[in-house]
């Protein structure tokens, strides 16, 4: 069995056998080899495996002589920020949205930022290389980096503060179960958490911001302002308003967007988005004069054009929405606060503000199993007949296939002027996808 290589977000596979302790080890040893890392700091997920995985990675890191810090449970953001604060390069165990039963393992950069690829490529091809320094580093655990990044976060308010903001947050059972509802309560909200109850099977089950229709029915039966949908390690967040109406990273990013630069405080006048972000979104910011920059799927990708151009804002379809002033990464809690405090500035509901922002171009999402995504770039019966479909398409709507970097998946996307049109041609997309791809 083909073990798993890097992706758009680190190593990830089903647990113990695709990512299998030994993999770990070699990868924790690859990653020292390479980055020369005298010290690292590791933090993990909920997940049943991650426990395992991590003592797998830090020993393999100790065998080649650097000394890690366990963080425990954290947000991947979190452990970014350690990375960041502390100058020292960092790994987190964490399959983000998959189910229980996968894995994954990011790396980081003393600037707290994930590794480019050509690094991740340099760490793979490490793998099977069984020299060693013979040094032996050490093994300890500083669970105080929660504490820190709760203060982190509170502080990104400014001194500002979301006193009786009736806000319901599901934390997907996972990394945030603990961190997001105390930064809420230390900030004034009347918090309401859900799905704070990890067992090592339950992250991401039927909850978080992949399935936000528990949270929608808290809000609602609350009385609720707000709701903030988090995933397992709590790098992306989708929202509810008041009325239970979900609202994506496309529609977060718009408010975001207009509330910032009607502050003066938009730099360059424009975002970063990817290749998945619907065109509704384009549409909404030209008409509000605010340039609209694209890159391939990946938050990394949405850093790197953020500071490329010098930018401040980017996001994904999915959640992840960063803020380069305050973050290196996606982070799904900062992301909550800073829609939480531009509800309570604006004194207004969530749902007036994202009312006819964003008029959505209707768009069909649809997952094709396929035992190797990788084929697609050769599949030349899927790609005439995505020729097809744009043809028919010409200017009133958009096709994207992609290769999953996470998960056995081909991606079909497409957007048309009806939801018929686009749910017909998605369906003879995944037809040929299927044809061409699914037997291997």
């Amino acid at each position: 069995m083909a073990r798993p290589g890097f992706g758009t977000d680190g190593v990830r596979g089903v647990a113990n056998v695709h990512l299998t302790a030994e993999l770990a080890t070699a990868l924790g040893r690859a990653a020292v080899r390479v980055l020369g890392l005298p010290c690292v700091v590791v933090g993990r997920d909920t997940r049943q495996s991650s426990p395992m995985l991590q003592a797998a990675l830090a020993a393999g890191m100790a065998s080649e002589g650097a000394d890690v810090v366990d963080l425990g449970v954290l947000p991947t953001a979190g452990v970014a920020f350690a990375a960041a604060q502390r100058g020292v390069p960092a790994a987190m165990v964490s399959a983000s949205h998959n189910p229980y039963t996968d894995n994954g393992i990011k790396l980081f950069g003393a600037n707290g930022i994930k590794l480019s690829p050509e690094l991740e490529e340099w760490v793979e091809a490490e793998l099977d290389n069984d020299r060693g320094t013979g040094a032996v580093g050490t093994l300890s655990t500083d669970l105080g980096t929660a504490a820190d990044y709760r203060d982190h976060l509170v502080a990104s308010l400014d001194g500002r503060r979301l006193d009786g903001l009736r806000v319901v947050v599901d934390c997907a059972n996972g990394a945030a179960w603990e961190v997001a509802p105390a930064v809420l309560e230390a900030l004034g909200a009347h918090v309401h958490a859900i799905c704070v109850a990890p067992d090592g099977t339950n992250i991401n089950a039927s909850c978080g911001s992949t399935h936000p229709l528990r949270l929608a029915e808290t809000v609602r039966a609350t009385k609720s302002d707000l709701g903030l949908a988090l995933d397992g390690d709590a790098d992306r967040l989708v929202a509810v308003d008041h009325t239970g109406r979900v609202l994506d990273g496309d529609e977060l990013l718009a408010i975001f967007a207009v509330d910032l630069a009607a502050r003066d405080d938009l730099p360059g006048s424009a975002v970063v988005v990817t290749v998945m972000t619907n065109l509704g979104f384009r549409h909404a910011m030209a008409a509000r004069g605010i340039e609209v920059h694209e890159t391939p799927v990946g938050d990394r990708q949405v850093l790197v054009a953020l500071d490329e151009k010098g930018l401040a804002l980017g996001g994904e379809q999915s959640g992840h929405i960063v803020f380069r002033r305050r973050a290196t990464t996606g982070d799904g809690i900062l992301t909550g606060l800073l829609l939480a405090d531009t509800v309570v500035r604006a004194g207004r509901p969530l749902a007036d503000l994202a009312d006819g922002l964003v008029e959505r171009v209707p768009q069909v999402l649809v997952n094709v199993s396929v035992p190797d995504p990788a084929r697609l770039a050769d599949a030349r019966s899927v790609w005439d007949q995505v020729a097809a479909v744009e043809a028919e398409l010409g200017d009133r709507g958009r096709v994207l296939l992609r290769a999953s970097g996470t998960e056995p998946l081909v991606r079909v996307m497409v957007e048309a002027p009806t939801p018929e049109l686009a749910a017909d041609a998605a369906g003879r997309l995944r037809a040929a996808v299927e044809r061409s791809l699914a037997a291997g």
